[in-house]
């Protein structure tokens, strides 16, 4: 342990007290938010990225040594272990150097050196590879032999340059500078499968395309793949093959004479074989690690701005499920989310259905004391929206639109069927376009995050990567928040730190036979809910209420104690300390450090004194879109109007500005200064206003400006409606320039 404990120190810039620390935590089960939170006198206070990144590096370290022992007990095996091969494989500090050692020992199907060997050709092969001036023709005369099926001196010969081949393809020095090479200066190359032109339009920006490897953006890189995939595509990866030959020249090559040409026939066999496909398997995997990372942390970041979005005030909402010809459905929902009943109307048919329509929603508002209605964007929904604004609501009733991406996949899901059994699809979905606007963290978690829509080709990424990444970013948000014990569901539930789905149905199932928690000491009550449990969920949880005011805050039980103290050297309740900001400032923190106990806790319970139980979300902030912009055929270029932004990638943000179709504002457009990434100047759900660049009405695009004074002097050619959205890359003309460590950049564990 102690050898990764220095290795990742030094990695990650930290003290080894801090890394040793946090990885006897996480070896306990304790979770990323109990260490970030309620560990920092451990760990000299490590935040929840820092703690993320020690545990991820410690899985790659162990996995490497997994892969050394095996390494090792295969050379033991087939009797191939000395003691230099074994200092070597134990240097190895990262898989491909381990793979490069191991490589010329692994047992491995019938070659064609291998075939060779058997014809006894290895000492031909040698006396040639030594390049000492010799006749090669002349000693593979020697090794003729028609029984080993060596027929004449060409066949002697080739089978001689194959075992050289194999040779030059397992030198370790080969392989290191081929794969430094081949990351940066590889071309990604793509061109369209015969016959696939008119199957494949939509890749038809890639139909005849190269570009550095060590420049290509994730988002285009994953396209073609995607391409590829698909038949549409054919991709290669590979710098020049006389860059890659003039390397292994340069390493093999010892003269100009006839075995030095057998030599030479030998490397480029070598190249066009082995080396160059096995080095192009090597960098698209890396590649594609290295673009999947990119867009794995678009797709998070996006998803934690929808997650951390604002929550509404408490009040009772009508959810609606907009539609035309199935209707509007209708439900309405008490201040904690309870379904109240649910309905249908069918506005903008007639007059009579828009009377009876109007009657019926004003009805209902009145009746269940509705204090806001969540509007769902989808089909019928701005049409809904001017619908609900002509007929007569009261002024203060907001009509907020919601974004229900995914809303379907939750109205079919277990979860929705468990709550709503005897609910048509439709109602559950009103239900979740409700709920997204009192609470979008309590109702999203109930949604596979990659059905949220919010990433860019988060299909194509490695799945198991990606899963990682969006479980460790739900965790952390709901830990933010932290849960109301007394309120929340199982699905909230089983991401607070120390819980999972069996603990959390129990909690929920305890409240249903026995009531509300009074108290965090109830918890313990809960079927199978251990003192470990306990410990990494008390802080997270919230008791509102109950028995004890610290119970609604985030201090952990395990300190109420140093709050007695404290409150009973100053002669005043805890409610009070809560209250009073005069009382706080009565507190000398250093007299209640100890062992246990440190200033940066201290300080996190001064802060949670002063605001119990606050929610780190911003405040809700109505929204409302362009009134009589509803569809595309309303649009004008050069119109400003304000929209919402629904998703950021590499290449731009796209923006809901009311007409059922996101506008794109490409990265050019993004802002008046340079933007190397346009998640650093928008965010998932920031309310913008945007100018209409062009309208391609026919392929329903719309793009759109940031910028302070865009230029709209131009109108859209109706001729060239790929100059609509600029994502096009341009062909180049000269290799983009590499960068400076791409072997580093794109092999490192």
């Amino acid at each position: 342990m102690n050898k990764y404990i220095s290795k990742i120190a030094s990695e990650l810039k930290l003290k080894e007290t801090q890394i040793k620390a946090a990885i006897n935590l996480l070896e306990q089960d304790a979770t990323i938010p109990f260490i970030a939170r309620y560990r920092k006198e451990a760990t000299d206070s490590l935040d929840e990225v820092e703690i993320t990144a020690i545990r991820d590096r410690l899985g790659k370290l162990k996995e490497l040594d997994a892969r050394r022992e095996a390494v090792l007990k295969s050379l033991e095996q087939h009797g191939h272990l000395t003691d230099e091969l074994e200092k070597e494989v134990m240097a190895a500090e990262d898989i491909s150097t381990l793979e490069d050692i191991y490589l010329p020992y692994k047992p491995k199907r019938r070659t064609k050196a291998s075939i060779a060997r058997e014809k006894g050709l290895e000492p031909l092969s040698e006396i040639i590879f030594a390049q000492t001036g010799i006749d090669p023709f002349k000693e593979a005369q020697k090794f003729v032999d028609p029984e080993k099926g060596v027929d004449d001196v060409e066949a002697a010969l080739t089978g001689a340059r194959n075992i050289m081949a194999e040779i030059v393809s397992e030198n370790q020095d080969a392989r290191v500078l081929l794969r430094s090479l081949f990351a940066s200066k590889g071309i990604v190359q793509s061109s369209v499968a015969s016959g696939k032109e008119l199957e494949g339009k939509k890749y038809r920006d890639y139909f005849e395309w190269e570009e550095s490897v060590s420049a290509v953006p994730s988002h285009r890189l994953l396209a073609m793949r995607r391409g590829e995939k698909e038949d549409i595509l054919n991709l290669t990866i590979a710098p020049k093959p006389e860059d890659a030959l003039n390397i292994l020249e340069e390493l093999f090559l010892k003269g100009s004479g006839d075995d030095s040409k057998q030599v030479k026939l030998a490397i480029n066999d070598c190249y066009k074989r082995l080396l160059s496909r096995s080095m192009e398997t090597e960098i698209r995997l890396a590649s594609k690690e290295k673009a999947d990372a990119e867009a794995i942390k678009i797709f998070t970041d996006n998803l934690k701005e929808l997650l951390l979005a604002p929550t509404l005030a408490a009040k009772r909402v009508m959810g609606i499920d907009p539609g035309f010809r199935t209707g509007c459905k209708i439900v309405c929902l008490d201040n904690q989310g309870k379904l109240l009943c649910n309905d249908t109307i069918f506005p903008n048919m007639n007059q009579k259905k828009d009377s009876e329509a109007a009657d019926k929603v004003k009805n209902l508002c009145k009746r269940f004391e509705i204090g806001a209605i969540a509007l769902g964007n989808g089909t019928a929904g701005r049409e809904t929206e001017s619908f609900l604004k002509k007929i007569g609501l009261p002024e203060n009733l907001l009509i907020i639109m919601v974004n229900e991406s995914g809303a379907s996949i939750y109205s079919a899901s277990e979860v929705a069927r468990e709550e709503f059994p005897d609910l048509d699809l439709t109602v559950r979905g009103a239900v979740s376009i409700g709920r997204r606007l009192m609470d979008p963290l309590a109702e999203l978690v109930k949604i596979a995050p990659k059905s949220i829509g919010v990433g860019q080709y988060q299909h194509d990424v490695d799945q198991t990567e990606l899963k990682g990444s969006l479980d460790d970013l739900v965790i952390s948000c709901v830990n933010k928040v932290g849960a109301d014990t007394n309120r929340a569901g199982a699905q909230l539930l089983s991401y607070i730190s120390g819980l999972g789905p069996g603990l959390a149905r129990n909690i929920v199932a305890y409240r249903n036979e026995n009531g509300p928690f009074e108290s965090k000491k109830d918890l313990k009550k809960v079927s199978r809910l251990g003192p470990k449990a306990f410990e990494q969920s008390a802080g997270f949880l919230r008791v509102y209420n109950g028995e004890n005011p610290l119970d609604t805050s985030a201090v952990h039980p395990e300190s109420y104690h140093v709050v007695e103290k404290m409150v009973k050297d100053i002669g005043c309740r805890v409610k009070d300390l809560m209250t009073k900001s005069e009382l706080r400032k009565k507190i000398d923190l250093l007299k209640y450090v100890s062992d246990g106990i440190g200033l940066p806790t201290l300080n996190d319970i001064m802060d949670e004194l002063a605001k119990p139980g606050r929610d780190p979300r911003e405040e809700f902030e109505a929204f409302a879109f362009e009134e009589g912009i509803e569809k595309i055929a309303d649009l004008e270029v050069g119109m400003k109007i304000p929209g919402i932004v629904t998703n950021v990638t590499a290449f731009g943000a796209f923006v809901d500005i009311g007409v059922h179709q996101d506008g794109l504002v490409h990265i050019s457009e993004i802002s008046d200064g340079f933007v190397k990434n346009p998640s650093d100047i928008v965010k998932v759900q920031q309310k913008v206003k945007v100018s209409i660049l062009e309208v391609d009405h026919e392929r329903k695009r719309i793009s759109l400006s940031l910028k302070t004074f865009p230029d709209q002097k131009k109108e859209p050619k109706k001729e060239n409606p790929k100059k609509l959205f600029p994502t096009k890359p341009k062909k180049q003309k000269k290799m983009v320039k590499p960068f400076n460590n791409p072997f580093a950049d794109f092999f490192k564990n």
